[in-house]
């Protein structure tokens, strides 16, 4: 059994993975402290319980992300010839999935306490003499669970453009909209401090819409990357020109007359199949095969992304679109 070659990142990109390990690695930190404040903090307010489950819920992207990544390295074997490059979009497929159905339980529950008018109450305690509202310490936490992954969101972002990692991206745009989450527990607390019974469950409802839309978006990402999609830029779904490119190089070369490619994604690296019209001028077998490995590797080094190009030669009349 013939296995592909084992992938190695150039170097420059190492960088930019050691980077955003550790930023996945302090967004589990900091998420760990925020869950732990909004719980011993929520209440009875439902708003805050479901801002309490939104946060729980972003540490799976992250733990995805690392628990993938170990797998992803290892090299193919005659068991796994072509490896395990897709680890990364099997987890995130998975913590997708996971998001999406706590997010209709999430959006049931809020449903559910607004139809029973249930009516959330907040009290007052007592710290050294003074009596503050129960709702001023909720309005804390959620404030700070807004900055850290605000910050988190936006410096994983380039960094997830840079390695062409979408699973990270996906979750850079979780944390960069939780301010959304924050936010709308804050208008339902006070809310409550107004006398609006209502607010806390509309606003828990919001919440849930979110999480329901991250669930969905991420879900349609990993499975058009699963379906072997074209190759498309992160944070969008424009096609990216780079079999466009890498055809033009190939045409000029002198003994290819001309050449089409199929690329498909493989989570942060692309492969398929290019076909080449080599010229004409009597070759034989073994000097075919010479032609067709320098196509090979000079189309391979062409963009860091490229991986295990198959090279066949075709007649000009093979590339005809259908």
């Amino acid at each position: 059994m013939k296995v592909r070659p084992t992938y190695q990142l150039p170097s420059e990109k190492q960088e930019k993975l050691k980077r955003a390990f550790l930023l996945e690695w302090l967004t589990i930190f900091f998420l760990i402290t925020i869950a732990a404040l909004m719980y011993w903090t929520m209440g009875s307010s439902q708003a805050m319980r479901t801002a309490w489950i939104e946060d729980v819920l972003s540490l799976v992207p992250p733990i995805s992300f690392l628990v993938a990544m170990r797998f992803r390295d290892r090299a193919p074997t005659a068991e796994y010839p072509y490896g395990y490059r897709r680890a990364t979009l099997l987890a995130f497929l998975m913590a997708s999935v996971a998001i999406l159905v706590l997010g209709l339980y999430m959006f049931y529950d809020s449903a559910m306490a607004l139809i029973n008018t249930e009516h959330p109450t907040l009290g007052h305690f007592d710290l050294f003499g003074w009596y503050i509202w129960s709702g001023w310490v909720m309005i804390v936490a959620l404030i700070y669970s807004m900055i850290p992954p605000i910050i988190l969101g936006h410096m994983k972002l380039p960094v997830a453009k840079a390695l062409h990692e979408k699973t990270l991206y996906a979750d850079a745009t979780m944390n960069k909209d939780d301010w959304l989450t924050a936010g709308a527990a804050i208008l339902g607390i006070l809310g409550i401090g107004l006398g609006w019974w209502w607010a806390d469950s509309v606003a828990a409802g919001f919440i849930s819409i979110e999480v329901l839309m991250d669930g969905y978006t991420n879900i349609r990402q990993a499975m058009s990357d699963l379906m072997d999609q074209r190759p498309t830029a992160v944070g969008s779904e424009e096609a990216l020109d780079l079999g466009e490119r890498l055809c033009a190089k190939v045409r000029r070369r002198a003994d290819v007359t001309d050449a089409e490619v199929r690329l498909r994604e493989e989570g942060h690296v692309f492969s398929g199949e290019l076909f080449v019209v080599l010229r004409e001028d009597g070759s034989t077998p073994s000097t075919v095969a010479a032609h067709v490995a320098d196509i090979a590797e000079e189309a391979t080094a062409f963009d860091w992304r490229l991986y295990n190009l198959v090279v066949m030669p075709v007649t000009p009349n093979s590339l005809v679109q259908n």
